[in-house]
């Protein structure tokens, strides 16, 4: 893709930040706030296209909570994706907040952050998830703590599922890959890995032809009875397997 069109597609998702930004400031305003998700859904979708980015969903999306939902983490995007399927509450590292325009967007739909380094933050954190979970919401977690690279799943980190085994809320998990749509092949595009920026991290994906976000759902199951470690490693092997079902 030329560099003009590039520059163009990154203009126009600009101005829909900007737009999704004085949104929300606007409504959060009201005294009586109108329902956010079915704004969440239509901007998230809205966002993806503007990027050039196909949403593909296989299996059956959650309509309803309490649930945990489970995914990998290889992008910025992945947010943007689940939440363009349906809207959800995410835990996410507190570095997200500070974010120019994507971490206020973030905040204001009511992102959770967490202080990965701090175990005590870590306690606080699941003391919340499971309040949010008795509540009835759809919380979303990323378990590999960081991003990896999409070619292989890093190990689940099993703290945050203590609040769903607190909340006896089932977890539902979810594999998500980006793909090239005529080759399949999978993109390396909206990866955010390493040392990467954030801005490369995005301008790659705007210069990327027909990149597809591919969703894969799984079924929701509950603990019943496993500790949270052995929870964990089932889940990741769930998730694995959704990652190769193509």
């Amino acid at each position: 893709m030329s560099r003009w069109r590039a520059l163009w597609r990154g203009l126009r998702v600009l101005a829909h930040l900007l737009h999704g930004w004085w949104t929300l400031r606007r409504l959060l305003a009201r005294q009586a706030p109108p329902p956010m998700t079915p704004l969440v859904r239509e901007w998230s979708r809205r966002l993806l296209c503007l990027m050039g980015v196909e949403l593909v969903v296989h299996g059956q999306p959650p309509t309803c909570g309490p649930l945990l939902l489970v995914a990998n983490h290889v992008s910025w995007l992945d947010i943007i994706a689940l939440n363009a399927v349906q809207p959800l509450r995410f835990v996410s590292k507190a570095d997200v907040k500070r974010w120019p325009l994507l971490g206020t967007l973030s905040a204001g739909i009511g992102t959770l952050y967490i202080e990965r380094a701090s175990r005590h933050d870590a306690l606080r954190v699941v003391h919340l998830m499971a309040e949010r979970l008795q509540a009835g919401d759809l919380l979303a977690v990323f378990p590999e703590g960081t991003t990896g690279d999409g070619t292989a799943l890093l190990p689940f980190h099993a703290n945050l599922l203590q609040a769903a085994i607190a909340a006896q809320a089932p977890a539902l998990p979810v594999g998500l890959t980006y793909v090239e749509r005529r080759s399949g092949a999978r993109s390396t595009a909206p990866l955010y890995t390493g040392d990467t920026a954030l801005l490369t991290s995005i301008w790659r994906t705007l210069c990327a032809s027909e990149l597809q976000a591919v969703l894969h759902f799984g079924q929701a199951q509950c603990a019943s009875g496993r500790e949270r470690r052995a929870w964990a490693q089932e889940l990741r092997s769930e998730v694995e397997r959704l990652l190769q079902t193509g």
